[in-house]
């Protein structure tokens, strides 16, 4: 049976880590080059780190900090925020990036993920969107509306829909932001997760949302997700990457042995 990964998320928002609730009151909780020592030490599968504002500010991504990261882990990390063109991704691909994640660059122009796939592979390319929850309409038939630059601006653009039109242009995996269960550690969102992983035949990553061990497990049982991203919960050290995967395994969750 495949392992579930865990995955670390670093929002680097003027140089710092930063963490809020439904993307919004952010604040600064440490730099970015140290926790990702941290987490690579720590066991983590995978980090993802987020530019978040490079979208909105309409700015290219911090590419020394992405070089500076990649030279402190050896593990697949994935790197998103700002990307815009082929030559945006292969900027951070060369800067020792993994995989890049492209999100509201990829709703302004879709054809940037049949570009990137072609260029790169799939295995490269992460499409990231950000869902919010609203009610269902003709245009938003599920009720989950993606959102961009940073969860700021809906799109009238349905998630399921953009989770199968990704796939079809060639993403690799899909990241599923909730906005809804951000930050909040209430749980992610299951129904949506589910709904994803149940329509594309690409590894589905859960985002946002978890408060503990449970959630996870909840995410990858009752969702079917292969892997979750984690922030406030390790962050703040309420729980380790390790906590997290002993318990995962005592409910009989496959996880990569790292002790």
């Amino acid at each position: 049976m495949m392992t579930r990964r865990i995955i670390p998320c670093l929002d680097v928002r003027a140089g710092k880590v930063t963490k809020g609730i439904a993307f919004k009151g952010n604040v600064d909780v440490g730099e970015p080059v140290e926790m990702a020592r941290f987490y690579y030490e720590s066991g983590a599968d995978e980090l993802v780190f987020y530019d978040i504002t490079a979208s909105n500010e309409k700015r290219d991504i911090m590419i020394d900090v992405v070089s500076a990261v990649a030279a402190e882990i050896f593990i697949p990390f994935s790197v998103g925020g700002g990307l815009r063109t082929l030559k945006d991704m292969r900027r951070v691909l060369l800067a020792g990036a993994e995989k890049v994640s492209i999100d509201s660059g990829a709703v302004r122009n879709p054809q940037l993920i049949a570009e990137g796939a072609k260029a790169f592979g799939s295995q490269c390319v992460v499409l990231s969107m950000q869902v919010k929850r609203v009610p269902k309409s003709d245009q938003i038939p599920s009720g989950y509306e993606i959102h961009i630059d940073g969860g700021r601006r809906p799109v009238g653009l349905d998630a399921l829909q953009w989770s199968k039109q990704g796939v079809e242009l060639g993403a690799g995996e899909i990241v599923v932001n909730s906005i809804d269960q951000d930050g909040t550690k209430a749980g992610y969102e299951l129904r949506l997760t589910k709904a994803i992983a149940d329509l594309v035949p690409v590894p589905v990553i859960a985002s946002g949302g978890a408060g503990s061990p449970q959630h996870l497990c909840d995410v990858f049982v009752e969702s079917n997700a292969d892997a979750a991203i984690v922030a406030s919960i390790t962050h703040y050290g309420e729980f380790t990457i390790e906590n997290i995967k002993h318990f995962l395994e005592s409910k009989g969750v496959p996880v990569r042995n790292t002790w």
